[in-house]
């Protein structure tokens, strides 16, 4: 379709000239009297440039193009201002309201027709850019979904290769996970932190992967040296993770989530807030699952029984913060369905 043209003069003679101009030269063209018209002319059509006279009785080119451009549906409309006066001023606040151009009176046809076609051309070069630039950030922003579920995808995988070393708790990384991920809902963070937390759950025994299988699922207690070596899984998850250099959080939940609140935990012996939060999440949610998960040695334990040793361990063990939050989590399960096999 050829490229359409409004023209906004007060003055039937140029609107005359400008429109013949346009036509011979194969734009369409359409021509109003007056800025009001020029309004109501567009609520129904969205030519590609209007050609705006600045002088016109009751609402001159500054009020026309200032409400062109506060209306969403005109604003990108380029405009080029007619006009008959030889000032620097008048020129500023035109560009200054959002003019593209200006185009003296009387016209030359050679000038009018050049910074018509120009600006058309540039417009057009914009908007194909902006259109471009849209269709690269879907294809970005599709990629990098992609890219966040297969991490997440290899994430699952790999927690369910840790769980399944031992027999005695399957599912506890998911679990955890879980319930840290609730834990930071209710504290407040944001979907991203919790979706971050999630992750880290996920991962916080990856380093028994490097513990022998016959340690980890001995039935009869743990020598010391035995529970030495449990007890490395901590840096040795440190020590994986950490080459995930695009994520340099990861590492948190994996080496902190056995240290505790009074600083008697494992391997740093940090205490209070010296403890990374999500590492402080996390160990909440990781002794609620050992606690609700059935063991070589026993049974699942009691809920209230698990309460009592949340509520116990408070401030010396856990964050009190995120030992109360646990608590009411606790105390919302009446029917004692947060628990490995409790859903089923």
């Amino acid at each position: 379709m050829d490229n359409w043209i409004l023209v906004v003069d007060d003055d039937a003679i140029n609107l005359k000239m400008a429109s013949k101009m346009l036509v011979t030269s194969g734009f369409r063209a359409s021509c109003v009297k007056s800025g009001q018209a020029a309004l109501d002319f567009l609520k129904n059509n969205k030519p590609n440039l209007i050609l705006l006279d600045i002088h016109m009785p009751e609402m001159d080119g500054f009020e026309t193009l200032r409400l062109l451009k506060a209306d969403k549906i005109t604003s990108d409309i380029p405009v080029i201002f007619l006009t008959a006066d030889d000032n620097q001023s008048v020129e500023i606040k035109g560009l200054q309201c959002g003019a593209l151009d200006f185009v003296k009176k009387p016209f030359v046809p050679e000038i009018l027709l050049q910074r018509v076609r120009r600006t058309i051309e540039l417009d057009q070069l914009k908007r194909d850019l902006s259109s471009e630039v849209e269709k690269q950030t879907r294809i970005a922003v599709e990629r990098q979904r992609r890219l966040e579920r297969m991490s997440m995808q290899i994430v699952q995988t790999l927690s369910g290769a840790i769980d399944a070393k031992d027999k005695y708790t399957n599912g506890h990384s998911t679990r955890v996970a879980e319930y840290s991920r609730e834990i930071a809902k209710r504290f407040g963070k944001s979907e991203e932190d919790q979706e971050n937390i999630y992750m880290l759950g996920l991962l916080h025994d990856v380093g028994k992967i490097g513990i022998p299988d016959d340690i980890i699922n001995k039935t009869s207690r743990l020598t010391d040296e035995e529970y030495a070596i449990i007890k490395t899984h901590t840096k040795i998850g440190s020590e994986i993770l950490k080459n995930i250099t695009e994520m340099p959080d990861i590492v948190m939940g994996a080496r902190w989530h056995h240290e505790r609140y009074d600083g008697k935990g494992y391997p740093d012996g940090l205490a209070g807030g010296a403890i990374p939060e999500v590492a402080r999440i996390i160990a909440v949610a990781d002794t609620y699952d050992a606690m609700t998960s059935r063991r070589s040695y026993r049974s699942t334990l009691p809920q209230s029984v698990v309460r009592a040793e949340i509520e116990k361990c408070s401030g010396n063990q856990f964050d009190p913060a995120f030992a109360a939050i646990m608590l009411d989590m606790i105390d919302e399960d009446t029917e004692y369905i947060m628990r490995e096999g409790g859903k089923e």
